[in-house]
C-alpha cells in the first residue's frame, strides 16, 4: 500500500507542476490590458491548489482495479495538460492572441484536466477525513461531492475571472491596432466572404521539422500594394540555406537567390509570391471555408477578431505557401499529408492572420525518420495603409 501511495503522490506531484507552470505562465504573460489582468492570473493559482491537495493527501484506494482507474484519471489530466499548456506558451509568445477563453472549443480541454484533478483530490481528502475504515460506498459519495465542489469553485473562480476581464476589455475603445479596426462591431462569419487588404505589412514564419528535431525555417518580411510586392526571405535549413527575394513593381519584376544579387524575371512567375494574397486565394475559398470550425472571437492586439479552423493537406499546404518548397526535398509525398489552417477574420472582413501545419512521413526530410511537420504563421498588418515599394538597386 506505501508503494502506491508514493505512486500516486508522484502522479499528482507532475499533475501540479503543470499546473503550476500554467499559473505562471498566466500570471506573467496575460496582459491584454484589461482591469482584471492581475484577478485573472492569481485566479489561475486555484487549480494549483486542488492538485496541491491531491499531492498531501494521495488518492490512495484499494484493490487493483480501483487503483488502475485512478492511475488512468492522473494520467489523463497530464495527456490533457501538456498540450494545452504548450498551446498557451505560443499564444503569449506570439504577443497576439491572449483571449484564455474564446470559445467552448478552447475551454472544454481545461475543464477535464481540472475535473481529473478534482477527482485524485476529492478522493484523497475523503479517506484522509474518514480513514480507510469507512464503508467504500459512503467513501464514493462523499468524494465525488467533494471533487464536482472542488472543480466548480476552481472553475468558476478562474472563468469568472476570464471571462469578466475579457468583457471589460471588449467594452473599453483602443486607440488602434496594425491588425484591423478596432471600433465596435462583430467580425463576419467563417463561412461568410472574406478579403485581403488592398496593401498590406507582411510576415511569414515558416519552420520544418522531422520527428521535432528542426530541418529548416524561412522568415520572411515585406510588403504588398494590390499585386505589386516585395519582400526578402533569409531560409537555414538542411536543404537551402541564404537570402531569397521577390519584387514586383508595375510591369517589371525581380527574383533574388542566395549568393546572387538581384535578377529581372518574368512578371506572371510572381503570381504566386503574394503571400497573404495566395494564401487566401489558395486554402481558404468559399467552398472549404463553408464547414470552416468556428473557434470564437478574439482579441489580436486589441483589433475583435474570429478564429476559424478548416482542414487541408499537404499539396494545399505547400500551394498556400509556396516558400516551404525551400524546405522539403522535390519527390516528398506532401499529397499524403494533414494539417489545419486557422485563420482570423477582423472585423472589416479581412484575414489578418494565418496559422497553419501538415504532418506526414519524414523519411524523406531527414533518414530515420517517422514524423515531419510543416508550420506556418502569416501577419498582415497595417492592411489598407500607404506603402511604398522601392525596386532592387
Amino acid at each position: 500500500m506505501r508503494v502506491r501511495t508514493l505512486q500516486l503522490r508522484l502522479l499528482a506531484t507532475v499533475v501540479a507542476v503543470l499546473w503550476a507552470v500554467t499559473a505562471a505562465l498566466v500570471l506573467v504573460g496575460y496582459r491584454p490590458g484589461g482591469p482584471l489582468d492581475l484577478v485573472v492570473g492569481i485566479a489561475a493559482a486555484a487549480p494549483l491548489l486542488v492538485a496541491i491537495a491531491a499531492v498531501a493527501w494521495p488518492p490512495a484506494v484499494r484493490g487493483s482495479g480501483a487503483y488502475a482507474g485512478v492511475v488512468w484519471v492522473g494520467l489523463g489530466a497530464v495527456l490533457i495538460l501538456i498540450p494545452s499548456v504548450a498551446g498557451i506558451v505560443s499564444r503569449l509568445a506570439a504577443g497576439g492572441t491572449q483571449t484564455l477563453l474564446p470559445s467552448p472549443e478552447s475551454a472544454y480541454p481545461w475543464l477535464l484536466a481540472l475535473g481529473a484533478t478534482a477527482t485524485l483530490a476529492g478522493i484523497g481528502i475523503v479517506r484522509r477525513a474518514l480513514g480507510p475504515g469507512a464503508p467504500r460506498r459512503t467513501r464514493l459519495g462523499v468524494a465525488t461531492a467533494v471533487s464536482v465542489a472542488l472543480l466548480v469553485v476552481s472553475g468558476l473562480a478562474f472563468g469568472a475571472a476570464a471571462v469578466g476581464n475579457e468583457l471589460a476589455l471588449a467594452g473599453r475603445p483602443t486607440a488602434g491596432s496594425r491588425f484591423g479596426p478596432t471600433g465596435p462591431g462583430t467580425p463576419p462569419a467563417c463561412s461568410a466572404a472574406i478579403s485581403v487588404g488592398e496593401t498590406a505589412r507582411l510576415t511569414l514564419r515558416l519552420d520544418a521539422d522531422a520527428d521535432g528535431r528542426t530541418t529548416g525555417t524561412v522568415d520572411l518580411a515585406g510588403a504588398r500594394d494590390g499585386t505589386d510586392l516585395r519582400w526578402s526571405a533569409a531560409v537555414a535549413g538542411d536543404l537551402a540555406f541564404g537570402a531569397h527575394g521577390a519584387a514586383r513593381i508595375g510591369g517589371e519584376a525581380w527574383v533574388r537567390e542566395p549568393g546572387t544579387a538581384w535578377q529581372v524575371a518574368d512578371p506572371v512567375a510572381l503570381d504566386d509570391a503574394t503571400v497573404d494574397a495566395r494564401a487566401v486565394a489558395v486554402a481558404l475559398p468559399a467552398t472549404v471555408r463553408a464547414a470552416a470550425e468556428d473557434r470564437g472571437l478574439e482579441f489580436v492586439e486589441g483589433a475583435l477578431a474570429r478564429h476559424c479552423r478548416v482542414a487541408v493537406d499537404g499539396t494545399t499546404f505547400v500551394a498556400a505557401f509556396p516558400q516551404a518548397r525551400w524546405l522539403i526535398p522535390a519527390g516528398t509525398p506532401i499529397e499524403r499529408w494533414r494539417g489545419e489552417v486557422d485563420y482570423w477574420v477582423f472585423l472589416d472582413g479581412q484575414v489578418g492572420l494565418i496559422e497553419a501545419f501538415a504532418s506526414g512521413t519524414a523519411a524523406d526530410l531527414r533518414p530515420g525518420a517517422l514524423l515531419g511537420t510543416l508550420r506556418a504563421r502569416m501577419t498582415a498588418t497595417d492592411r489598407g495603409a500607404p506603402v511604398t515599394l522601392v525596386p532592387p538597386g
